[in-house]
């Protein structure tokens, strides 16, 4: 009979340690909930920075590869350079060759190259009444041991030692009386003096070597 007056309380008891279990339970699965959202926070801003930081990254990348291609073409620019300076020089040939110009009022004849003075010779002029003709003119006759003839008398002189014309000869204009060049002489203190029949008389040292430096087809100036 005790045991039936207690049953009541036994099935209490275990009711009471059912909606403990329960509760437990719940009280667990809320604490794992609670934790799964605190760690998956965390996991998205790794994430959000994971993605940021791969933007950052590509973006750098991009920009080095920007730099780069403009450092390429900086380097083309600078190695077409030489290549553009080498066809202008290729159209105007003239720069990169030998041009003279005669200063009457000094009595020298300058060698250009490249727009710079490599030489310069001193020269004797036309006289008066035969002077030296002003302008522009190319270089179209060069020989060695010229044969001069005199253009009043008609006299021929034969190149040698003692040839009025020496053993170069640089024409350069061609008129009714002859031609008119540069030429070597047999006496050197004449260079330097208005003594010629509008040539240009030159020491023949100095003539040998303006020879070796022109060809035909040289630029020739000759001015006041």
């Amino acid at each position: 009979m005790a045991m039936v007056r207690n049953e009541p309380v036994a099935r209490i008891v275990m009711l009471l340690c059912f909606s403990t279990a329960l509760l437990t339970i719940a009280v667990h699965l809320h604490i794992s909930s609670s934790t799964t959202s605190m760690e998956a926070t965390p996991s998205s801003k790794q994430s959000q920075n994971s993605t940021n930081n791969e933007t950052s990254i590509t973006d750098k990348l991009a920009k080095f590869l920007q730099l780069d291609r403009s450092s390429s073409s900086n380097d083309s620019a600078r190695a077409s350079s030489p290549q553009q300076s080498s066809l202008n020089s290729q159209q105007n040939p003239i720069s990169r060759e030998s041009r003279l110009v005669v200063d009457l009022s000094d009595r020298r004849v300058y060698v250009y190259r490249m727009g710079e003075v490599i030489a310069s010779y001193p020269t004797g002029i036309g006289k008066k009444g035969w002077e030296t003709p002003t302008g522009s003119f190319k270089v179209f006759h060069m020989q060695h041991d010229p044969v001069w003839r005199h253009p009043i008398t008609g006299k021929v002189f034969p190149p040698g030692e003692d040839s009025p014309l020496g053993d170069r000869w640089i024409g350069f204009l061609s008129d009714k009386d002859g031609e008119i060049g540069f030429h070597g002489t047999p006496d050197d203190s004449l260079v330097g003096s208005p003594v010629s029949h509008g040539c240009l008389r030159m020491r023949n040292p100095d003539v040998r070597m303006l020879y070796n430096q022109i060809k035909i087809g040289t630029p020739v100036e000759v001015r006041h």
